[in-house]
Formats: structure tokens, C-alpha cells, sequence
């Protein structure tokens, strides 16, 4: 199973960005998405997660970012507006996936990270 996430860049402040993020591989069904953001020098924080229906935020993105998923796509995504400096980070999908209708655990799987940059 592989994540691959696209759509960072550069965009100004106020302004908005969409990022997606696809499996591929063996998948049976993804229970649980997940974005992450890394600042320099900060630690890595959940920003949205989507399980059963459910979303959640964090505190900082809440009213600003919409995590929503496409279970025929195997894809998640996160649409972020109003963005501000605060956001520049580098993004990461996770997403708890299992591969067959006996794996009842699933596994964790991480996509490699997409630089999002907000200046103007």
C-alpha cells in the first residue's frame, strides 16, 4: 500500500489550497484519514481526521480546512481557505487501512509530506 499526496505551494494569504492524497495497493477499506502538518522547528500536529462519518479538527484550522473523502477513489482530501502564514508547513496524509476482510486491525500508513507556503 502506497500514499502519495499532491497540491502543496506558495499561495498568499487569505488565499486557498487543495490537497489530495490517494492509496493504491491491496485495500479492503480505510477506516480512518488523516492530515498532518509539520512546521520547522514545531512538532508534527493532527489537523483533520475523517473515521465512520466523523470529522474532527484541530483548534488553529477549525472554520478554515474541510477533510473529505472519496471511499470509490481510495482519496482523502483536504481543502484549506483563508490560510494564513501560520499554515506553512509540510503536509502529510496518514490513513489506517486494512487489506483484507480478516485483517481486523488494519495498519497505519503515512504518504511522503507536500510543502504548503503561505506569504505573500
Amino acid at each position: 500500500v502506497q500514499l502519495q499526496a499532491f497540491g502543496g505551494g506558495l499561495v498568499q494569504p487569505g488565499r486557498s489550497l487543495r490537497l489530495s492524497c490517494a492509496a493504491e495497493g491491496m485495500i479492503y477499506v480505510i477506516n480512518t484519514w488523516e492530515w498532518h502538518r509539520q512546521a520547522p522547528g514545531k512538532q508534527r500536529e493532527v489537523v483533520a481526521s475523517s473515521c465512520a462519518g466523523t470529522t474532527d479538527y484541530a483548534d488553529s484550522v477549525k472554520g478554515r480546512f474541510t477533510i473529505s473523502r472519496d471511499n470509490a477513489k481510495n482519496t482523502v482530501y483536504l481543502q484549506m481557505d483563508s490560510l494564513k502564514p501560520e499554515d506553512t508547513a509540510v503536509y502529510y496524509c496518514s490513513a489506517k487501512i486494512r487489506v483484507g476482510p480478516f485483517d481486523y486491525d488494519g495498519m497505519e500508513y503515512w504518504g511522503r509530506g507536500t510543502q504548503v507556503t503561505v506569504s505573500s
